[in-house]
């Protein structure tokens, strides 16, 4: 069969080649991936910077954000059925693995379809436990592969309501910084929980980015032309921000747009080595009188996947004709180069056709 694999550490290895059949073993379901989401990690991999392959080998099957069509049925899941799965497994010896927790794994030892040392969707069939996947509803089509994302944000945003619920809280304002995928999904998730949201990003206010931010009601503005401590000054501060720039000055910067009991959540990664800076009162004085938190994200645990699913079919819903254009280009997998360099909110890859 057909996949997309890379030699993880070796940047323009990537490329669709033969790779062995897959077989489901006893106690795993047969699936037919449908398509499967490109997204900053996927290019990083790709680049040689990130990626680990499965034990013993030397290249990995790419692919961690993927809706599928059950090919054979069993274990509760019928022929023809659409699916999605999660993408962290347990590292089996830690407490919260052991609780069903792998996104809150403690060794990180964990394993991570696609990224790190397990193959990914990005095939013509995949083997995958039920326990992983997900049911789709069936009007949500492609959207569902949005799936992973927005299984992000709701992590975060979970979280965030339980670390700003440890004492008397308003939960009205929202910042959301970066409109890609993550940023993006995130504006909507928060005004789908009836927040108030201003979202920033780089493109002026004319263009496409913004005007998905104002389709849901939220309050777009650049960061070119307007700075986000000017805009949280003017609000008396966020009650919650959330950092999807993968920018380190932006997430330290973070505790400077927060009022008081505000949490901001830090789910971009930038692991480039720099210093970042912050005035050293907001740090010693602001975040200690105001009661401000900041912390970091990653990952999701299965009920914020079954959140994500109901959360994007309930916006198709509500705002149809935006959630739809999330998903700026959709192209077969000899074309991943094309996918890779996309930079919308969604690129996808379809194995249809091959």
């Amino acid at each position: 069969m057909l996949a997309l694999v890379t030699t993880p550490g070796r940047a323009h290895t990537t490329e669709v080649t033969e790779v062995p059949d897959a077989a489901a073993r006893p106690g795993e379901v047969l699936l037919r991936p449908l398509c499967v989401g490109v997204c900053g990690t996927d290019r990083e991999i790709s680049e040689g910077l990130f990626g680990v392959a499965p034990d013993g080998e030397e290249r990995l099957i790419l692919g961690h954000e993927v809706l599928a069509r059950v090919e054979a049925g069993g274990h509760g899941f019928t022929r023809g059925d659409i699916v999605c799965a999660t993408v962290r497994r347990s590292c089996r010896h830690c407490l919260a693995c052991e609780e069903g927790s792998p996104d809150g794994c403690l060794t990180g030892d964990y394993l991570e379809r696609g990224i790190t040392r397990l193959h990914g969707f990005a095939a013509e069939l995949v083997a995958e436990a039920p326990e992983h996947l997900i049911r789709v509803p069936a009007g949500l089509g492609p959207l569902a592969v949005l799936a992973e994302p927005a299984s992000i944000c709701c992590r975060g945003i979970r979280h965030a309501e339980a670390i700003a619920g440890r004492q008397p809280w308003a939960r009205r304002r929202t910042l959301v910084l970066g409109t890609g995928a993550i940023g993006m999904l995130g504006t909507y998730l928060l005004r789908l929980g009836g927040y108030d949201v201003w979202t920033a990003g780089r493109s002026p206010a004319t263009e496409e980015r913004a005007r998905l931010a104002a389709a849901c009601g939220a309050a777009y503005f650049s960061v070119a032309e307007t700075s986000p401590v000017d805009v949280a000054a003017e609000v008396g501060g966020f009650d919650v921000v959330l950092e999807a720039t993968g920018d380190a000055q932006a997430m330290i910067d973070t505790m400077s747009l927060l009022g008081r009991n505000g949490v901001a959540c830090l789910l971009g990664i930038d692991g480039r080595p720099r210093d970042v800076c912050i005035d050293g009162r907001v740090l010693g004085v602001d975040a200690i009188l105001q009661n401000r938190a900041l912390f970091g994200s990653v990952n999701a645990h299965r009920e914020d996947w079954e959140s994500a699913v109901h959360a994007l079919d309930e916006a198709r819903r509500r705002w149809p004709d935006a959630v739809e254009s999330f998903i700026g280009l959709t192209v077969g997998v000899d074309a991943f180069a094309k996918a890779f360099a996309h930079r919308g909110v969604k690129a996808t890859l379809t194995f249809e056709g091959l």
